[in-house]
C-alpha cells in the first residue's frame, strides 16, 4: 500500500496497513536540504524538493504546498517581503487604509507570481510523485484572507461594526479561493487545505453567523470539484467545534490545547482527526520514546479515522530522530 492509497483508504473507511503521517513541514524541510525559509517560500522548486526528500526519508504520506499566508494577498496587490529565516510578511495590507472593495485588484491565479508558484508546485509534485503520494494544494479561508487584506485589527473591528462590509469582503475571498483551488486540482492536487487560523480568535456566535457560512460554501464547492478538504485552524477551537461539525470535512488538524475525545464526540465518526501533539514540548523537546507514547495516547482519545500529526508545524531544530519517531508506522486499532 503506497502513501496515496493509505491516505484515501483512511478517509474512505477502508482497511489500511497503518495510519497516514501528515506532519506539516516548512522551515524544517527547507533547512533539511540546505536551503533557508525565504527560498522555500519564494521558489516552488525548493519547496517541492524539500518536501519530497523529507517524505522519502521520514515516511510522510502527503506532499504539501504550505509556506505562508500571503499567496493570494500578493495577487490582490500586496508587496511581500522575504526574510531569510522568517515567515514572509506583507509590507502593507491592500485594504489597510481604504476599505473600498471596488479599488481592490482581482487576482488571476495563473498570472499572479506567488499563486502561480503554488500551482507549479502541485504540478511538480504530480510529475515526481503522482499516484504515489497524496498532494495537497492550499488556499486561505475567508476570515484569514479578509484579515490579511484589511489588517488584523481592522478585521476584528469590521466584524463588530460593519457586518455587511466584512461579509462582502469574505465572499470575495471565497470566490478567489475557489478560482485559486481549481487550477491546483487540475494540476494534480487530490486535497485542498484551508488555513483559517484567525477564526479561533472570535466568539462562537460571530464565527457561526459570519465566518462559518462562507467556509461552508468554500468546502461545498471544493468537494464539487472533486477534492478532499483539510481544515487547519491553529489555536484553541473548542468553542468552534459545533460549527465545524457542519462542514463535512475530510481532515481537520487539531492543536494541542484541544481535547481529542471532545473533538471526536462533537465532530462525529467520519472526519479524520489529525494531531494533536504540542509541536514544541511533545516533538522538538521530546524523545522518540515519549513521542511514540504521546501518539498512541492521542490515537486512543480520538479513535478512527486518525491522522498522525502534531498540532501545527514541526519546528526548525527538531532532532531528525524525533521526526522519525513521529512518522514511525502505527497500525490501526
Amino acid at each position: 500500500m503506497n502513501s496515496l492509497e493509505r491516505y484515501l483508504g483512511t478517509l474512505e473507511g477502508k482497511p489500511v496497513d497503518f495510519l497516514p503521517r501528515l506532519p506539516i513541514l516548512m522551515q524544517y524541510a527547507a533547512e533539511h536540504i540546505g536551503h533557508h525559509y525565504a527560498e522555500f517560500a519564494s521558489d516552488y522548486r525548493v519547496l517541492t524538493e524539500a518536501n519530497l526528500v523529507c517524505a522519502r526519508e521520514f515516511g510522510i504520506d502527503q506532499l504539501n504546498t504550505m509556506s505562508d499566508p500571503f499567496r493570494e494577498n500578493q495577487g490582490f496587490g500586496a508587496k511581500i517581503i522575504y526574510g531569510r529565516d522568517m515567515v514572509p510578511r506583507c509590507e502593507k495590507h491592500p485594504l489597510e487604509d481604504a476599505p473600498d472593495l471596488a479599488k481592490l485588484t482581482r487576482p488571476d491565479p495563473l498570472k499572479s507570481e506567488r499563486m502561480r508558484d503554488r500551482i507549479d508546485a502541485v504540478r511538480a509534485y504530480h510529475d515526481k510523485g503522482g499516484g504515489q503520494y497524496s498532494i495537497m494544494g492550499w488556499v486561505e479561508g475567508p476570515a484569514a484572507e479578509a484579515a490579511d487584506l484589511r489588517r488584523l485589527d481592522n478585521f476584528f473591528c469590521d466584524l463588530l461594526e460593519d457586518e455587511k462590509y466584512i461579509g462582502e469582503l469574505m465572499d470575495l475571498c471565497v470566490d478567489v479561493a475557489l478560482e485559486f483551488a481549481k487550477p491546483q486540482i487540475d494540476a494534480g492536487a487530490d486535497t485542498i487545505g484551508i488555513g483559517d487560523a484567525v477564526a479561533s480568535q472570535v466568539s462562537a456566535d460571530i464565527y457561526e453567523e459570519l465566518i462559518l457560512p462562507r467556509e461552508q460554501r468554500l468546502i461545498r464547492e471544493l468537494k464539487t470539484m472533486g477534492a478532499k478538504v483539510r481544515m487547519h485552524i491553529c489555536g484553541n477551537i473548542t468553542h468552534l467545534l459545533p460549527g465545524l461539525a457542519t462542514l463535512e470535512l475530510d481532515v481537520i488538524d487539531v492543536d494541542h490545547m484541544v481535547d481529542l475525545r471532545q473533538t471526536r464526540r462533537i465532530l462525529g465518526p467520519k472526519v479524520a482527526i489529525g494531531g494533536n501533539l504540542d509541536p514544541v514540548e511533545d516533538v522538538l523537546r521530546s524523545t522518540p520514546q515519549k513521542i511514540r507514547q504521546a501518539l498512541i495516547h492521542a490515537y486512543e482519545q480520538a479513535g478512527d479515522p486518525f491522522i498522525v500529526n502534531a498540532g501545527c508545524e514541526i519546528p526548525s531544530g527538531t532532532p531528525p530522530e524525533n521526526l522519525r519517531a513521529l512518522c514511525e508506522p502505527i497500525k490501526p486499532a
